[in-house]
């Protein structure tokens, strides 16, 4: 199946939270999740009680969308978390957070997760002092992710940077707004980790 490319507040009414999937605009008064706007679909204002794989799969989906991810991506993910010392479930939001595009918004470049992949994809990213192109590289501490010296690199970034840095950057993260320049000190702890989900949840539901 492709990507989706329909309204993306659609998935946030579903999913009955902010997934911050549009950037600036999730935090507007007009936002449908905080207007009090029912889920998608003609039974949406309906209450269904959710059996425990109906909990998991939500949990699941949340996850995907918020990182932009399709299913056998995620998949791909979740195996290569599950190798990996220590739980699961953490080890996999810290993969997701180490991602090059995450890194890239959580830095303020970009406003969203679509963006900041489009941004890196077309070459507007430096990872190291190396053009980076691929938006799923997994960073390590010590990394440092620049936005390109062209002009027009810099002026797309500007546009989004003053209001994102307002609103706090990520701790495990650090910022140099004139050089355009970040650099991830440390792997992020769970705390540290945005996302409001269960992760546990979604090691439950591959687990099966």
């Amino acid at each position: 199946m492709g990507r989706y490319t329909g309204p993306v507040c659609r998935r946030c009414r579903r999913e009955g939270m902010q997934l911050f999937l549009k950037g600036d605009r999730c935090f507007m008064a007009k936002c449908p999740i905080q207007q009090g706007q029912n889920p998608p679909g003609q039974h949406g204002a309906r209450r269904r009680k959710l059996s425990d794989y109906g909990t998991q799969l939500r949990e699941k989906q949340r996850l995907r969308s918020m990182y932009g991810m399709q299913e056998q991506q995620f998949r791909g993910f979740f195996a290569k978390a599950l190798r990996k010392r220590g739980i699961t479930g953490v080890a996999l939001l810290q993969m997701l957070e180490m991602r090059l595009d995450t890194v890239v918004r959580r830095l303020g470049f970009m406003p969203s997760q679509r963006a900041a992949r489009q941004f890196v994809m077309h070459g507007h990213i430096q990872v190291n002092g190396h053009r980076a192109t691929v938006p799923s590289l997994i960073l390590r501490a010590g990394d440092v992710v620049r936005v390109q010296e062209k002009q027009a690199s810099r002026d797309e970034a500007k546009a989004f940077l003053d209001a994102a840095t307002s609103r706090g950057i990520s701790p495990w993260l650090t910022l140099n707004k004139d050089e355009f320049r970040g650099e991830v000190l440390h792997i992020p702890t769970r705390e540290e980790i945005a996302p409001i989900v269960n992760e546990q949840q979604v090691v439950e539901l591959y687990s099966k």
